[in-house]
């Protein structure tokens, strides 16, 4: 009886991860799925509490934990949660391989061969996900030896190896019995191949990695979730496995990438780009003011706003709301072009726009904006750079060649706020800042749009 109580209660947990999910699906419902999926997890907890009797050493990670959950949440900018959520992944992905490892440590544990196939995998797929979310983590951050992609001498080949001796060893692994030297062997290796695999991938493409990482860890969890026996860490662990790949898939489109390229590091680099360099692309460059910019967008109809990883570092999307407010106030109609990848990670633009509690109807997604930019008078761009570049269709050699793009081009007047005419995350110039009907806006995001309310104002 008491058994079947405590499956009954993972079964329960597992339906709340299944609900925190699907609210989390919403801007919405995000934050009440993040709540529905902590408690799903602290039910989890408490009901291993019941079921090991190992209480001390379980609340004593449960309190350490949260306390630098808390410190985290409080202290990490919007700008730097990708880096966040890749080291949230790379600690999943360690988590799998120390606890597949001690169950393989227990003494008298003999496993049976599918039990053996799943701690193999945990440590495979868990060490890939810890050391290729640090090599992420470093890329983000632009840590300066990340900062461009490591060329790796015939990669592909030493990639091939090293997944060969893997699938030896767990063969080796899952036939004889015997365990540990196969497992750290694999977790060994394994390690090498998570920074083969993320080192030579250029940053344009890291929004990609982050979304296939986190299905890793997914997946390292589930597989955990098979050695030791627990139901709702293999149900909580498909369940990340699934939507991250879902997720990876929707991203790979929209970086018209394949998800084979994803999954053996064979996206292009930026060492790839031949175009022509920066002098040249920005030698008609025309800058603007905000005076200037006032008097435009007062005679629009129709505006755009297309943020990008600027609009984060600025914290611009509260004055961003105070423009368009003022705007719709004169009849003017403003929507918010988003794309998939914009930003560090998928959904940060979303996240950001909706701290600024502006309303999720007036985010168009690409597909849907692209068909009427045409139609559009002001297109503002703030801190976008590779997602509205449009060497995008026009340079196959470039290193964002065939990528989607925002095609601000087309419209009337486009005005592009940025510090300076540096490049984006993939380092490639973007001929757009000196297209006919662009002007440059030379500020911080944040200042230029306060900038321009106060002009609108003044001549109002």
């Amino acid at each position: 009886m008491y058994d079947a109580l405590i499956n009954l209660a993972y079964v329960v947990s597992a339906i709340l991860f299944i609900f925190g999910l699907k609210f989390m699906s919403h801007p919405r419902t995000a934050v009440k799925g993040n709540l529905v999926s902590a408690g799903a997890m602290l039910l989890a907890i408490l009901l291993t509490l019941l079921v090991t009797g190992v209480g001390a050493y379980v609340v004593a990670g449960l309190v350490i934990g949260s306390i630098i959950g808390i410190v985290l949440a409080v202290k990490i900018q919007m700008t730097e949660m990708p880096q966040l959520v890749a080291l949230f992944n790379g600690f999943g992905g360690a988590a799998t391989v120390f606890v597949a490892g001690a169950e393989l440590l227990r003494p008298n544990t003999i496993g049976t061969s599918d039990v053996l196939l799943a701690a193999a995998l945990s440590g495979l797929i868990g060490a890939v996900t810890f050391w290729g979310s640090l090599v992420a983590y470093g890329k983000l951050q632009e840590l300066q030896m990340f900062k461009k992609p490591i060329d790796i001498p015939s990669v592909h080949l030493i990639n091939a190896i090293m997944v060969m001796v893997l699938l030896l060893l767990i063969i080796l692994m899952t036939g004889t019995g015997y365990s540990v030297l196969p497992y750290l062997l694999i977790v060994i290796i394994a390690s090498v191949l998570g920074v083969t695999l993320v080192a030579p991938i250029g940053g344009a493409d890291m929004p990609v990695v982050i979304a296939l990482l986190n299905s890793y860890s997914g997946l390292a969890a589930a597989a955990t979730g098979f050695v030791i026996e627990n139901n709702v860490l293999i149900i909580s662990g498909s369940l990340v496995g699934a939507s991250g790949i879902v997720l990876t898939q929707i991203m790979c489109k929209a970086m018209n990438r394949s998800l084979l390229n994803v999954v053996f590091g064979g996206l292009q680099s930026a060492a790839a780009s031949t175009g022509p360099a920066a002098d040249e692309v920005y030698a008609n460059v025309r800058s603007t003011s905000a005076d200037d910019v006032a008097m435009i967008l007062d005679a629009a109809q129709r505006v755009v706003i297309v943020p990008g990883y600027g609009l984060a570092v600025a914290q611009a999307q509260h004055a961003v709301r105070d423009l368009a407010t003022l705007l719709e106030e004169k009849g003017i109609e403003v929507e918010y072009a988003i794309h998939p990848v914009a930003g560090r990670m998928p959904g940060h633009m979303n996240v950001l726009l909706a701290e600024a509690d502006i309303p999720y109807e007036k985010l168009r997604e690409m597909d849907d904006i692209n068909p009427t930019m045409s139609q559009v008078d002001v297109a503002i761009v703030l801190g976008a750079n590779d997602v509205v570049n449009p060497v995008a269709s026009t340079d196959p050699h470039s290193p964002i060649a065939g990528m989607p793009i925002i095609h601000v081009d087309k419209a009337r007047t486009v005005i592009v706020i940025k510090r300076s005419l540096s490049p984006g995350f993939a380092g490639v110039p973007n001929p757009l800042f000196a297209a006919d009907n662009a002007l440059m806006l030379f500020a911080d995001g944040k200042k230029a749009i306060l900038d321009i309310v106060t002009a609108i104002k003044e001549n109002a």
